[in-house]
């Protein structure tokens, strides 16, 4: 079938011309008539020159590139890009007896803007965050239960809450290819239960495990507090890095019984461990000094949407001068943002003035990013959406 086409106004090809994946509404002159949201298109300049095939989408961003040529993209295209995604993280060696769990396609970052696909042993969670994709899936989920080097077995699509609302597709979650086995993954030898159904994202936040090995080494002897703990990465790892107690705090009772029941996992009957389904400011306002002197913060995402950047800034802020207020001396907090639309500039600001706040010493012993299998595009540079401090707080 011939694929219609998008043209563009004059000169509006020029970030493309970079390979940046993203064709913007206002950049579009006229199109083929017949275009339909998920529609595979071809991209053509204001002088006729082909540049790209993408998805079409009404909205903001209103093609996403797949591929600079003029690419079929079928089962073959997305079988090839699945495989390249695959040998990179066979590379970085996540792929092994005591670890199942990873990212193993990161939208754009592994050139398939729009799709999101986790591993957790052998079942892979598939996120669309495009109409494109979405009308993809199947054929997705085929080529991922035939790749060579790991064993799915399983295709769980979960998208629900990621696809743009006013496409109107009411997806479904469920099995696209086989069935439920086993909800138990393992990450670096520690083993958790992983809520694709009805949890957060796909179930578990695989962007953290460096951060968490990190936390690990720093926890012995300290006592230690996982803010917005969710399904209790950040604890477990401190428990394994022979924290003295270590208290887990969401506001959502159903994260904290997950949590409980992931430290119960890897740590049966440790009495190191207490979990509260508490209000995480709150929480922090009604604590004594002192009581930590080891506090993650790794809150949801503040701002989603640019709209709520100068509002998110003041909530991170706030929080970490609430977590510079109480932590003991000799403290170490870590602190995150996941907000795409906070950048590190943004955020180490809101970080030093809730310092400067408090009035205390405060030194940085690491600067965190997203893990290797979330790789960013060097042409798509808002991929890096993860940022993250290690401070020293005197």
């Amino acid at each position: 079938m011939k694929l219609k086409s998008i043209y563009l106004k004059r000169g509006k090809e020029e970030s493309l011309e970079r390979f940046h994946p993203w064709v913007f509404s206002g950049a579009i002159h006229n199109a083929d008539e017949g275009i339909e949201e998920g529609d595979v298109v071809k991209v053509i300049t204001f002088d006729g020159k082909l540049i790209g095939t993408g998805h079409y989408q009404i909205g903001s961003i209103a093609v996403r590139i797949l591929d600079f040529s003029d690419r079929i993209i079928d089962k073959a295209f997305y079988a090839e890009r699945l495989e390249e995604a695959l040998y990179l993280r066979i590379a970085l060696k996540l792929i092994r007896n005591d670890n199942n769990a990873f990212r193993l396609v990161h939208g754009e970052g592994d050139f398939l803007p729009g799709l999101v696909v986790d591993v957790y042993g052998n079942t892979a969670v598939l996120q669309a965050h495009s109409p494109g994709m979405h009308y993809h899936r199947k054929m997705i989920a085929e080529a991922l239960t035939e790749l060579k080097g790991i064993d799915i077995k399983n295709v769980y699509y979960k998208s629900e809450t990621t696809l743009p609302f006013k496409a109107q597709l009411d997806p479904v979650n469920d099995y696209i290819i086989g069935k439920f086995e086993t909800n138990i993954a393992t990450e670096n030898g520690l083993k958790f239960h992983v809520d694709w159904l009805k949890g957060q994202k796909t179930g578990f936040f695989v962007d953290q495990r460096y951060n968490r090995s990190l936390l690990e080494h720093y926890a012995e002897n300290r006592k230690v507090l996982n803010m917005f703990c969710y399904t209790g990465g950040f604890s477990f790892y401190a428990m394994r890095g022979n924290a003295k107690l270590v208290h887990s705090v969401d506001s959502s009772a159903k994260a904290v019984v997950l949590t409980e029941q992931n430290v119960e996992l890897n740590f049966p009957g440790d009495s190191r461990h207490k979990a509260f389904a508490e209000d995480a400011f709150k929480f922090l306002e009604a604590m004594n000094k002192d009581e930590y002197d080891l506090i993650i913060l790794d809150p949801p995402a503040f701002a989603k949407h640019r709209s709520a950047l100068k509002n998110a800034l003041r909530g991170y802020q706030r929080l970490n001068a609430l977590a510079f207020n109480k932590i003991a001396h000799g403290g170490i907090l870590f602190t995150f943002s996941c907000s795409q639309a906070v950048n590190k500039e943004q955020f180490r600001l809101a970080v030093f003035s809730a310092a400067a706040q408090s009035g205390r010493k405060v030194r940085i012993l690491h600067q965190l990013t997203q893990p290797a299998d979330h790789p960013i595009n060097i042409y798509h540079p808002e991929g890096e959406y993860l940022k993250g401090l290690i401070l020293y707080v005197e």
